[in-house]
């Protein structure tokens, strides 16, 4: 009895200590640190192309095509940026993108969230059929409707004004009611039957239980469309003829093909549409995962 005693606390102890006399704490403070570093790998693989972005846009002509590549520049060529700028109206060009990337935000989110409640919230007749309906539409390629939408827009007076890339967004986006309507989905209809029983609309539900609990998902809707305006460059392409009304995806392009290919200021110009994006995204990271955590693929 004493010996098969014996024999089982050893057995434990070699359990207990693991593979190569590491015990269960030590092999998962190692697993973390692993995964920790192939991260930062992974990490460090996808920032080089912004450093390498922005150390052109301070380097002088020699220094860009210099072998082995300088990855420092020296010296620092500031003057890049204000040169760069002063070729094409930058603040004009910015404030026409934030016009236009602001106002699809606000209808998107507006328009988008009413549809989405609808599909998922109430019950009428043909709800299902027309919700497939509409996703049908996301298999369309752009190229398949771009020629009638801008036939339907030069009947209405609307080209070469900043009204195609905005009034269309008031009638929601298919991909952004389909993640809207799998995030409320997940909410209890305990929710919506308290709120009326207490005297809501059905209004007043999406406004004061709904919407207040779909936050992240809003935001993984607001972040996504405003990412797709600031680089939308067809659409403006398409619409746009006076140079007044330039976004800065059209207006970076114009500046190429009037200038050349100047690569320190034309990493410049890049540089500057860039960083707004990155500095968003950072500023909304956890609210974005968290809504796209959350937006599970529900039926």
């Amino acid at each position: 009895m004493s010996r098969t005693t014996t024999t089982l606390k050893r057995q434990q102890q070699v359990g207990a200590a693991g593979f190569g006399g590491l015990s269960r704490t030590q092999r998962e403070s190692l697993s973390h640190s692993a995964s920790h570093v192939g991260l930062f790998l992974v990490g460090l693989l996808f920032f080089l192309p912004f450093f390498w972005l922005v150390s052109t846009s301070l380097k002088d002509l020699d220094q860009i095509f210099t072998l082995p590549p300088v990855w420092i520049p020296d010296p620092f060529r500031w003057q890049n940026y204000p040169e760069s700028l002063s070729y094409f109206p930058f603040l004009q060009q910015l404030r026409n993108t934030l016009v236009i990337a602001v106002s699809a935000v606000f209808l998107t989110v507006i328009s988008s969230s009413l549809v989405a409640y609808s599909f998922s919230r109430l019950r009428w007749h043909g709800r299902d059929i027309l919700f497939f309906a509409m996703l049908s539409t996301m298999m369309l390629p752009y190229q398949v409707t771009m020629i009638p939408l801008f036939i339907m827009f030069r009947s209405l007076g609307w080209v070469n004004t900043l009204l195609p890339l905005i009034v269309p967004h008031a009638f929601g986006v298919p991909f952004f009611i389909f993640l809207l309507r799998q995030f409320f989905l997940s909410l209890p209809r305990d929710l919506d039957d308290a709120a009326i029983i207490d005297g809501c609309s059905e209004f007043g539900v999406l406004w004061r239980v709904i919407l207040p609990l779909a936050k992240p998902a809003l935001a993984t809707v607001a972040l996504f469309q405003f990412l797709g305006s600031w680089n939308d460059f067809i659409g403006p392409l398409i619409y746009l003829n006076d140079p007044s009304k330039y976004t800065l995806s059209l207006g970076i392009q114009v500046f190429v093909s009037t200038v050349g290919v100047q690569w320190g200021w034309m990493m410049a110009v890049t540089t500057v549409l860039t960083v707004p994006v990155i500095v968003l995204f950072f500023f909304t990271q956890r609210t974005f995962i968290q809504g796209i955590a959350l937006t599970g693929i529900k039926g």
